[in-house]
């Protein structure tokens, strides 16, 4: 356990807009004697559409600041993606907390050794959606071996053109590039610096990954339509 706040945090606000009621308003009305079988709420709102909320981050402020993530608070904000449709409502996030998601190009992917077996069906997924993949030499042996196809690309040390040099170039449009452990090495913070400054989605977990093959998957399928919340908890009464 991090902390514990005997509070109404971000995720209330958030709650609140994603099933239409008025949590807060509610929660005072029962802290002065009101129960919750008087004010009409005894029965789970299960929506039809799904919520998504997604963090925002200062980082372009913050020069050199290693993205990935730990228990230290870093965002600034939150965003949140609203669809009938849960690749969509991931979508919206990612556009809603840029950079969005591209729907063609080349991924890159370079992952911790723990991480190589389960990037696999990620990687599978997005060849399936048209990307090329573009890894560095360990995790191109791992997705070779699954018979992944995949151009290998020399890691910052080996020579140029490297990664760096590649992403500097435009030439890849998503990243996955997850965290070797608690203290990163070198050439991984400059991997991840360099792709927020070129403004390209990177993921740091395998899970972020998938999702946003997921999202990709309905951008491609589907035509993005913008509806308010009301439309939208509206239909679910």
């Amino acid at each position: 356990v991090l902390e514990v706040n005997p509070r109404a945090s971000r995720t209330v606000p958030f709650v609140s807009k994603a099933i239409g009621v008025a949590l807060a308003k509610l929660a005072a009305k029962v802290m002065v004697g009101r129960s919750l079988r008087e004010l009409g709420f005894t029965t789970e709102i299960l929506p039809k559409h799904f919520s998504v909320k997604e963090a925002v981050f200062p980082f372009l402020r913050y020069e050199g600041l290693d993205i990935s993530l730990g228990p230290e608070m870093k965002s600034t904000g939150e965003v949140m993606g609203i669809d009938v449709d849960l690749g969509l409502a991931y979508a919206k996030s990612q556009m809603a907390a840029p950079p969005p998601l591209p729907k063609k190009g080349k991924v890159f992917i370079s992952v911790k050794d723990t991480d190589k077996e389960a990037v696999i069906p990620v990687a599978r997924e997005f060849v399936k959606l048209g990307f090329e993949i573009i890894s560095t030499s360990g995790t191109a042996d791992a997705l070779t071996k699954a018979k992944i196809k995949v151009t290998k690309v020399f890691k910052i040390h080996e020579g140029r053109p490297n990664v760096l040099d590649r992403i500097k170039n435009g030439d890849i449009n998503f990243i996955i590039n997850t965290p070797s452990g608690k203290i990163p090495r070198e050439h991984e913070v400059v991997i991840r610096n360099a792709a927020l400054a070129a403004k390209i989605p990177i993921m740091t977990t395998v899970r972020a990954a998938l999702a946003s093959a997921n999202g990709i998957r309905s951008l491609q399928k589907r035509k993005v339509q913008v509806r308010s919340l009301q439309e939208y908890n509206d239909s679910n009464r």
